[in-house]
């Protein structure tokens, strides 16, 4: 018996062992098996008389113990849901999901690749501004309904305090003021970034969108060098065949201004890539730049437009969603 015990307890330790179905199959062909039952009971047939009953007891007990671990140990796997793996190793792998740049990251870059072969640097600003650079230097007086509260986001003050309250950037062109600022003219730069307005969300406004702004400053500037300016950058950009026109409008910052309208196929409308003009003289004395010596131009387009006009998008708010199924396509 005690060599019977010695097997029982190999058995049961490589039962233990077993971690899946055909584990489990090959420990019971082992142990439990015809041959392996008649080995197990053989002592039985040689023992004296008067102790084969004894022996019996204990070896039935013996081949119920392993019978009883088979059933707890089968039973245990199958509830684990552990099952043999089985695989084809000459079926191609699967490709790991590569991500790839937001469409309105790859028209950034793009469009300030263009502007920089055209001769312009890059430039950026805060988001977050004091009225002064937001409003004030750009010729815009505290009773025009740009600054209006409902109109901006103010972080600070309530926007009646001439140019101490703080909001976030209604346009880029802070920044042509931070630059007049610090720099002395020949100017041309382009700048893009991120401005805030509390507009309701359509199929092309939201309240927070990305503008590129441009500006130019130097001696004998005049309208027609940024007339040629936008329309060597809409058919460099969008292709030669692009209608675009310039209408008449009004900015308090730009003299003339105009209005600049790109013709959207899937639309079959003209829609508003942005406005442009010549820079007012109060913002050249705001800036500390004498407006009789020097002359500039600036223009600020939408981004979400150009691309929507670029990749044929018909509404706006599929850039901000985050629907893969959209953004998988660029």
């Amino acid at each position: 018996m005690d060599e019977t015990e010695s097997q029982i307890a190999a058995a049961l330790t490589a039962l233990a062992a077993a971690a899946n179905a055909a584990q489990l199959e090959a420990w019971r062909i082992q142990f439990m098996g015809t041959k392996a039952i008649k080995d197990l009971m053989a002592p039985l047939a040689a023992a004296p008389k008067e102790q084969k009953r004894e022996l019996g007891q204990k070896l039935n007990a013996a081949k119920l113990q392993l019978q009883e671990g088979f059933d707890k140990r089968k039973s245990e796997i199958e509830k684990s849901g552990v099952r043999p793996v089985a695989f084809d190793v000459s079926e191609p792998g699967r490709r790991p999901a590569v991500g790839n740049k937001h469409p309105l990251t790859k028209v950034i870059e793009e469009l300030t690749e263009l502007f920089s072969r055209m001769g312009f640097a890059v430039a950026g600003g805060p988001e977050v501004e004091d009225e002064f650079h937001n409003f004030v230097a750009l010729n815009i007086p505290e009773s025009h309904p740009a600054r209006d509260p409902l109109d901006n986001f103010y972080l600070s003050g309530d926007g009646v305090g001439a140019d101490k309250s703080l909001l976030l950037r209604t346009q880029t062109s802070t920044v042509q003021i931070r630059i007049m600022e610090t720099q002395r003219p020949p100017i041309r730069v382009v700048i893009p970034g991120r401005v805030f307005r509390p507009d309701t969300h359509d199929a092309t406004h939201l309240s927070m969108f990305h503008q590129l702004e441009a500006l130019v400053v130097d001696r004998h500037v005049t309208m027609v060098d940024l007339k040629s300016t936008i329309h060597q950058f809409v058919k460099a950009y969008f292709g030669e065949n692009t209608r675009l026109r310039l209408r008449p409008s009004f900015f308090p910052f730009t003299e003339p201004s105009a209005e600049v309208d790109v013709w959207f196929p899937d639309k079959q409308k003209w829609i508003e890539l942005g406005g442009c003009g010549m820079v007012h003289p109060n913002v050249f004395k705001a800036c500390g730049i004498d407006s009789e010596e020097y002359s500039g131009w600036a223009f600020g387009f939408g981004i979400e437009r150009i691309a929507m006009r670029k990749y044929g998008v018909s509404d706006i708010r599929n850039f901000v969603e985050n629907d893969l199924r959209f953004l998988r396509q660029f």
